[in-house]
């Protein structure tokens, strides 16, 4: 499944306007050939905009939410975005995948919250794996931070879980998790890992860019560089399953080992 990269921090603040960059990107994503667009972490909104989080935040099956179904649908690609979910009194850092037909698929609650910026404005989700199917893959999500605990990525291993899609927000200094750190899950534990990230400075952030889809032998099929860009790569199931079969790390595991984890 060819999968497009939108590297871009929108306009911050803007839930309009970001739409426009989200629709302007679904259409050269499938002129692409791409089954799936993913966005970075907060997308909708915006992430450093301080009390607006909760003032913008929406159910998942809010405004919002139907208008880029309609997009999806009138692309006909699938789209995994990242925004501030509204739950009564409780806003969650998500991110929500909907097909090409706008039917709401999954949706993804941030487990592990960054400093003390997101712990001010989020509540912590408590679902670790979320997954959906999607041509042909089982694709599933995570934010972020979330992807630096190797025990949660596991998880998804374990589930099944061919493309994991993770918006991010990665700031300055700490680059080397797009640079290595993705790619080295991504083998670890046999999947493709897309790492979409905001880029350039907002608020007290300098984001770094550098979204990749790392596949199962950890090499990236596709980097962006630090600006605003669209870049594309393949989610190859016959490709995944040969590298499984020659790197059995989730056969060879020997769990009554590892209680002392947890």
């Amino acid at each position: 499944m060819r999968t497009a990269l939108l590297q871009s921090s929108g306009r911050p603040g803007s839930v309009v306007e970001n739409l426009k960059v989200l629709d302007e990107a679904a259409g050269r994503a499938a002129e692409a050939g791409a089954g799936l667009l993913a966005t970075p972490e907060m997308f909708l909104t915006g992430y450093a905009i301080g009390d607006d989080i909760a003032r913008l935040a929406e159910p998942a099956d809010g405004d919002s939410a139907d208008a880029i179904a309609e997009i999806a649908t009138r692309h006909g690609v699938a789209v995994a975005y990242g925004y501030p979910e509204r739950d009564g009194e409780r806003v969650f850092n998500s991110a929500q995948l909907i097909s090409a037909d706008g039917t709401h698929l999954a949706n993804y609650r941030k487990t592990h919250l960054f400093g003390c910026f997101e712990r001010d404005h989020f509540t912590p989700g408590e679902q670790p794996v979320v997954q959906a199917e999607l041509g042909g893959l089982r694709v599933g999500l995570m934010i972020c931070y979330d992807v630096e605990f190797p025990e949660n990525v596991r998880a998804h291993a374990l589930a099944g879980t061919d493309l994991l899609v993770v918006p991010t927000a990665q700031m300055h200094p700490f680059q080397f998790v797009a640079e290595s750190v993705v790619p080295v899950r991504a083998f670890e534990n046999q999947m493709y890992v897309a790492y979409v990230n905001r880029t350039g400075p907002e608020g007290e952030f300098e984001f770094v860019g550098l979204s990749t889809l790392a596949g199962p032998d950890g090499i990236a099929r596709t980097r962006a560089g630090r600006g605003e860009e669209l870049v594309l790569a393949d989610a190859d199931p016959v490709l995944l399953a040969d590298s499984r079969e020659t790197n059995p790390y989730l056969k060879d595991r020997r769990p009554g080992l590892y209680g002392s984890l947890i």
